[in-house]
């Protein structure tokens, strides 16, 4: 029993972590290998999302879908525009910025759309469809990887943001780490694509010993130090993923009261993006502490 409550305690301790981030920055985005090159029109799409304009990121990722009617980066990057929105809609991005792990577990459960949750899953179903059968003529197809990567994470995003169901989006984010491993396989330059793992590791192995035991019998194995030097890589020499490698680094940072690091990070995402007005906000509470 006493572990049983355990992984419940930690469970919400890593989802706080996993949707306080992906939140912040409206998408997991679009990993790049050195080798292949991302149309411009997607790299729009998604700092337009970075910035908070969600109806002018839809834009773009609609003209690149149409363009692309066989590649699953275009539903998937329809489906990111869709959630986060939705997000936006529901006032959920400005709640995520939480550093104790008891105020995520109190948060409220949202009401969405019904309709924007049809159209959230059709764009999901059809990138996993259109990921698949590209793998099943190419298995190493860097768009089909990484769109199954992105779906995996934005199941994880709805399920732990808006149905509040833990363990679903932990499996889900299992699921996104176990494609981007593939993805790095076999695209080794694609430092956006450390990302997932490091997130994945970073969250196991910051939760107790009992419960990482249990999740390593599970396949889920966690390692803190080596999911930050994962995320550190990303934000140093990844393309579309390096500003959301720098706001998981603010949040660690905050997490383990290392405000200078944080508020280095947070500054020059403030600055890059300057209409995200979640950037500000949090600079200001790391000012004042006491107040979380």
């Amino acid at each position: 029993m006493r572990i049983r409550r355990a992984v419940r305690s930690d469970t919400l301790r890593a989802t706080a972590v996993i949707t306080l981030l992906l939140s912040l920055y409206g998408s997991l985005g679009v990993a790049r290998a050195a080798e292949v090159i991302t149309p411009p029109g997607l790299d729009r799409g998604f700092n337009r999302l970075y910035d908070l304009d969600f109806s002018g990121a839809q834009k773009e990722f609609l003209s690149w879908e149409n363009a692309n009617p066989e590649n699953p980066m275009g539903p998937v990057s329809q489906a990111a525009g869709i959630l986060f929105s939705e997000f936006n809609r529901l006032g959920v991005l400005e709640a995520q910025f939480y550093e104790n792990d008891s105020a995520f577990s109190s948060r409220k459960k949202y009401q969405p759309d019904a309709e924007n949750r049809a159209r959230f899953e059709q764009q999901l179903t059809r990138a996993e469809t259109l990921g698949k059968a590209r793998l099943a003529r190419d298995p190493r197809d860097h768009d089909a990887l990484l769109g199954l990567c992105l779906a995996s994470g934005l199941r994880a995003d709805y399920a732990a943001l808006i149905e509040k169901r833990s363990m679903s989006s932990l499996h889900y984010t299992k699921e996104s780490s176990v494609w981007a491993d593939q993805l790095l396989a076999a695209h080794p330059t694609c430092y956006d694509g450390y990302l997932a793992g490091g997130i994945s590791r970073y969250l196991v192995g910051s939760m107790s010993a009992p419960v990482r035991w249990l999740l390593r019998m599970g396949g889920v194995s966690g390692d803190k130090a080596r999911g930050i030097s994962e995320l550190q890589t990303t934000a140093a020499k990844g393309q579309l993923l390096a500003p959301f490698a720098r706001i998981l680094l603010a949040i660690a940072y905050v997490r383990d009261k290392d405000a200078t690091r944080a508020r280095e990070m947070l500054l020059t995402l403030q600055k890059d993006f300057p209409n995200n007005h979640l950037f500000p906000l949090e600079l200001a509470r790391l000012e004042k502490p006491n107040s979380r």
